[in-house]
């Protein structure tokens, strides 16, 4: 009973000294199109020889939570690590349905899919609040001074979660890490091709250190 209630009363102080480290909760998250499902399905290939995650080029093709349970990755010195991975839709600051008539899509899908996708941004946001660690998956070609990512990144320091950055499509001309870096100086940043599986040992050795 005593055990029950302290259990109750540090889960609403988001503190579990009963929690195992076993049950981390790593969440993806970031603007439409930065690749967190490539990379949700790369980590999920190299581990478990499974994809996670539908890819698109149309912005929002991943629309609700996605999670992948018992995700469990080794590093250089034999380390293991055990984590539920959650691949998070996509956060816009604006979503209207004529971006995706512009698409080719017809009006009913078109307004179909901006729904879902406003709903999914309201689902990531809530769902900050239980993860244990957050990697930020931006893309590295485009400037980072938007809106959309200082917002994410303002929800994330206004909780306090510990977050690595992934600068992806490092595979592409325009990559610019150092742009990100100086964005962003108060956290790590590791580039990736999550597509080509590009200085991927590089993420993984970061995500231990994210979440030691």
């Amino acid at each position: 009973m005593v055990k029950k209630f302290l259990q109750n009363l540090f889960k609403k102080l988001k503190f579990n000294p009963f929690g195992r480290r076993s049950h981390i909760k790593l969440g993806l998250y970031g603007p439409p199109n930065g690749g967190k499902s490539t990379l949700a399905n790369r980590i999920c290939q190299d581990w478990l020889g499974e994809e996670m995650s539908s890819v698109s080029h149309i912005a929002h093709e991943t629309r609700e939570i996605m999670i992948k349970e018992q995700v469990n990755i080794k590093n250089k010195k034999g380390k293991e690590l055990t984590f539920s991975l959650v691949d998070t839709p996509g956060i816009a600051t604006r979503i209207d349905y004529e971006d995706f008539l512009k698409r080719g899509m017809k009006k009913t899908q078109a307004k179909k899919r901006a729904k879902e996708a406003t709903k999914g941004v309201i689902d990531s946001i809530k769902w900050l609040d239980n993860m244990d660690a957050v990697i930020v998956v931006l893309d590295s070609t485009k400037d980072p001074y938007s809106q959309v990512n200082i917002t994410i990144i303002g929800n994330l320091q206004a909780r306090d979660i510990p977050v690595l950055l992934v600068a992806n499509k490092i595979d592409l001309k325009r990559s610019n890490i150092e742009v990100i870096e100086s964005a962003f100086p108060q956290y790590s940043v590791v580039g990736v091709s999550a597509k080509y599986g590009k200085q991927i040992e590089d993420f993984y050795e970061s995500v231990f250190k994210l979440v030691k």
